[in-house]
């Protein structure tokens, strides 16, 4: 959530930045709430200022013994008008608050643009040993039917148990995907994050501190209203809601955790896209890595938290770049994006694998997380990607690593998750 100060300081400036990703809430809006908020709490203030001054000298008139009648009067008249406005300026304050959970973070680093055409690619990523299948002779099939026939997932299944976008992976395709997430883990150990197990299901509030609500709640899987709990569509909102309503020691930043998990997505918004195979989910696996971070340094940290997710690629010898998200295309929260996709030669298209995000305060303001800087409580900056998402990895490996007689190499750095084994052989 943006600070309502800062647009009060600078309207002119947030109004075009928040513009440039199609907010639904005009910050024009907020600044007429706050205007009508601002002149009724400085009332508010004032009378209450006059009630304590009022009580006191009821006090001092009942030590003296003096009749206190009338002042006891004139100040319950006092506090009936102070309880009258202060319900109105709580209706004016949730009122604000509401429209500022509608408008997305602005993005001052990020580059200019209006939508995906426009973003930046920064970086590419070595390239495999037949890269765009170039130097491959013979026709490489796409994951789904690889897949198939080599018995490592069942679509078929999957769809008659659950409806599309729930895969089954099965035999050495649920080993391989094991491998992924545990190898991911092992990585991030090593590079000194702590390891969290989150809840799958969290609460309205929770949902609401990372930036999912209220805004799309239409993509969230939701329990009966009795329990009003969501399914979660990414360890990020568990993860950084740890440390809600928290003060983070300054000497414990940046903090570095991270977690596996389902996630659970409806995509209301992806009629139309790409769904075969593993290519749009409703539910996939996932290693999330989120960092808390002093307001000083975030965008270090997110170079940082890049990395990681780019290192993870390299040791898989996928071909990947890195994007840099246009304000335009850029996610509501976010201040500035990398994407991380894989290529996927088959498909002839980039699949992002990670998203890694610098949110600022935006997300700490709404979970009220917070550091101690120089004696002051200020709100932490908050970054999460993923390190990385297995089913668009495992399309780039199906990909890139499929061999002519329909077998598929395991990656090396995988090897040592399945037991030795190099190759996943087509069943007889």
């Amino acid at each position: 959530m943006l600070d309502i100060r800062k647009i009060r300081e600078n309207p002119d400036y947030y109004i075009a930045e928040t513009e440039k990703k199609y907010t639904t809430v005009s910050l024009k809006d907020v600044l007429a709430v706050d205007t009508e908020r601002r002149p009724l709490l400085s009332e508010v203030e004032k009378l209450k200022s006059e009630r304590n001054a009022e009580s006191k000298r009821i006090g001092e008139l009942k030590k003296k013994g003096e009749n206190a009648d009338a002042a006891v009067k004139e100040m319950r008249e006092l506090g009936d008008k102070i309880d009258e406005l202060d319900k109105k300026l709580k209706e004016l304050d949730y009122k604000q608050t509401e429209m500022l959970m509608h408008v997305p973070n602005i993005a001052p680093q990020a580059p200019e643009g209006k939508d995906a055409s426009d973003n930046v690619v920064e970086k590419d990523g070595p390239l495999p040993f037949d890269f765009y299948s170039k130097n491959r002779d013979f026709t490489a099939v796409d994951h789904k039917t690889l897949g198939e026939r080599l018995g490592i997932f069942d679509f078929e299944r999957g769809a008659k148990i659950s409806g599309n976008g729930f895969p089954v992976y099965r035999g050495l395709g649920s080993r391989l995907e094991r491998a992924l997430i545990q190898w991911f883990l092992d990585e991030h150990m090593a590079n000194g994050f702590e390891e969290f197990t989150p809840p799958y299901l969290v609460t309205r509030n929770t949902m609401r501190g990372t930036g999912q609500l209220p805004k799309f709640e239409e993509d969230m899987y939701r329990c009966d209203k009795d329990d009003d709990l969501f399914l979660i569509p990414t360890a990020e909102v568990p993860l950084t809601n740890l440390y809600s309503n928290e003060i983070i020691p300054a000497d414990q930043l940046p903090k570095r955790i991270c977690a596996y998990s389902a996630c659970f997505r409806r995509e209301a918004g992806s009629y139309g896209k790409d769904t075969r195979g593993l290519l749009r989910l409703h539910q996939f696996n996932k290693v999330e890595m989120v960092f808390f971070s002093r307001p000083d340094n975030s965008y270090e940290m997110h170079e940082e938290l890049t990395r990681f997710g780019e290192k993870l690629l390299e040791k898989l010898e996928l071909p990947y770049h890195r994007l840099c998200l246009c304000k335009g295309d850029l996610g509501f929260g976010a201040a500035k994006c990398y994407d991380l996709e894989v290529y996927a030669p088959v498909e002839q298209k980039w699949l992002e694998v990670s998203s890694c995000s610098n949110f600022e305060d935006y997300q700490a303001r709404r979970a009220n997380i917070k550091t101690k800087i120089d004696g002051k409580n200020v709100y932490v900056h908050t970054l999460n990607g993923s390190g990385l998402a297995t089913p668009r990895v495992m399309v780039g490996i199906c990909d890139n690593y499929q061999q002519k007689d329909g077998s598929l190499v395991i990656p090396k750095v995988l090897r040592p998750y399945m037991g030795g084994l190099e190759v996943i052989e087509p069943k007889k």
